[in-house]
């Protein structure tokens, strides 16, 4: 087949020259010359007596990002596609396979009236799934090991298998594993496919660990990652929380609404807040699961009400974070912690203006919070602004002048009123010494449980009942308590 005039995407297959299509075949015998993303290819070996071969291996020297090189790439192979006699440029497996040019070529080829011609390849996958002798389909996850590269954690779901295309060396693999491992235990059982679909097709198991030891890793080297197994991924979440809500599903999880879960929200929250004070790995991981049950249940009821979707509510909160972290994902520049809170402010005002909102500083302070939380709230806010005490010791003399004006107070009206005063400024105090009110409550709680309860039992060992003894004998035991349970 003759090049005709515009650009021939042509795909090279995986390696092996015996898999390279007939079509291609044809189009390389009738190329004067052809233009190669990387020379770094078996089929380049077997091309046709006679070609002349061009490649862009240069560029990937000179040139520190991938971005660059393949933008680069694209503008070249767009200038040659313009020539009267066009351009045949030929990639590694299938062109719009695991292929970052020949789309954007494609598109602006185009865009700007370019004629183009498309030749298909065999792309590494087929191989790659004869080589692990495993049906992957329905749900393969194909994913780019330099787009990983970038990411904090895997964006595809673990309880399906995936395939990770393009660890072409040992440094790869090892900046790979640690975002995989963010995912999947550091001992999850990996294979590393090297060359498949030629005579040195090489498939490694080994632990997710140790993929960056193989000595085999090269320019076709791939790597398959194993389902982590069921009940894993967040999607397989979301498919349960909607089964229970379906007409075969749970009688109660159907009945359910927005208001007739905010019991089970709130006790939710707080069995957190106890896990979290006991600082019990085990008991957050439950609790963080039963609180999202309700972050689950809320979205797929809205979106069985026509509300929003759980897509809404995951777009919506990133969207969010990401605007409100200018200093990491945009140029701001912050110094500190007070300077980043200070910068939220000044964005959530900005965003209140831009919906038309009139809210004071201390409108966005939930009315639900628990009390002492909503103080720490209020004055911390307040803070920001300037409105503050300038040292410790002006928020001590107020909370002082608090107690006296309660000592003062005659009328039970006024008793509560100054009562509500001295608690609201020790949780101001709270918050200059960086500690959380509501904590160091439940702590103390925590501990007059543990101290009245020895109380009981020390009682109980004399024979006794509270409600018979003294004052001065209960105090006894208190006192006894506090030193035996002095590090509680």
């Amino acid at each position: 087949m003759p090049a005709s005039p515009g650009i021939i995407l042509l795909g090279l297959g995986p390696g092996n020259p015996q898999q390279l299509t007939r079509e291609a075949w044809e189009v390389l015998n009738s190329a004067g010359e052809v233009y190669l993303r990387t020379s770094q290819h078996p089929v380049v070996a077997a091309f046709p007596p006679g070609l002349v071969v061009h490649s862009f291996d240069d560029l990937y020297e000179s040139e520190e990002r991938f971005e660059d090189v393949y933008a680069r790439i694209v503008r070249r192979v767009l200038e040659l596609g313009a020539r009267p006699g066009g351009v045949v440029y030929a990639v590694p497996g299938a062109p719009f396979v695991a292929e970052a040019t020949a789309p954007q070529i494609a598109r602006e080829a185009r865009a700007a009236g370019i004629p183009v011609q498309v030749v298909q390849g065999l792309s590494f996958i087929e191989p790659m799934l004869a080589a692990l002798g495993e049906d992957l389909l329905p749900q393969l996850s194909l994913v780019d090991a330099l787009d990983l590269l970038e990411q904090h954690h895997p964006l595809f779901p673990p309880h399906a298998p995936a395939l990770v295309a393009q660890v072409y060396s040992r440094q790869v693999a090892g900046d790979l594993k640690i975002t995989l491992m963010a995912q999947y235990p550091d001992e999850h059982p990996v294979r590393l496919v090297h060359a498949a679909g030629t005579d040195a097709e090489l498939v490694e198991d080994l632990p997710l660990h140790a993929i960056d030891h193989s000595e085999h890793t090269g320019a076709l080297t791939a790597l398959y990652v194993p389902a982590l197994g069921p009940h894993t991924s967040f999607e397989e979440f979301q498919e349960l929380v909607a089964h229970l809500r379906a007409p075969e599903g749970c009688p109660w999880d159907r009945e359910q609404t927005h208001l007739s879960l905010r019991r089970n929200l709130i006790e939710e929250a707080y069995e957190v807040l106890e896990a979290l004070d006991a600082e019990d790995p085990a008991a957050m991981q439950e609790e963080f699961g039963d609180l999202l049950v309700q972050v689950a249940l809320h979205a797929q009821i809205a979106n069985e009400d026509g509300e929003f979707r759980m897509s809404d509510v995951l777009h919506g909160i990133i969207s969010k974070l990401i605007h409100r972290h200018p200093h990491v994902f945009g140029d701001v520049q912050l110094g500190d912690a007070d300077a980043v809170i200070a910068n939220w402010e000044h964005i959530k005002a900005d965003e209140r203006k831009a919906k038309g909102e009139e809210r004071g500083l201390l409108d966005g302070v939930s009315a639900a919070l628990p009390a002492l939380s909503q103080a720490e709230a209020y004055t911390a806010r307040a803070a920001r602004v300037g409105f503050e005490w300038p040292n410790l010791e002006g928020v001590m003399g107020d909370v002082a002048e608090e107690i006296r004006e309660f000592q003062d107070a005659e009328t039970p009206e006024q008793k509560e009123s100054e009562y509500g005063d001295v608690l609201f400024a020790l949780v101001n105090l709270s918050r200059w010494l960086k500690i959380d009110p509501e904590a160091a409550l439940r702590a103390a709680n925590a501990r007059f449980r543990q101290r009245f309860t020895y109380v009981e039992q020390g009682a109980r060992k004399q024979g006794r009942d509270l409600k018979d003894m003294t004052l001065e004998e209960m105090d006894a035991l208190w006192d006894e308590a506090k030193q035996a349970l002095k590090d509680n």
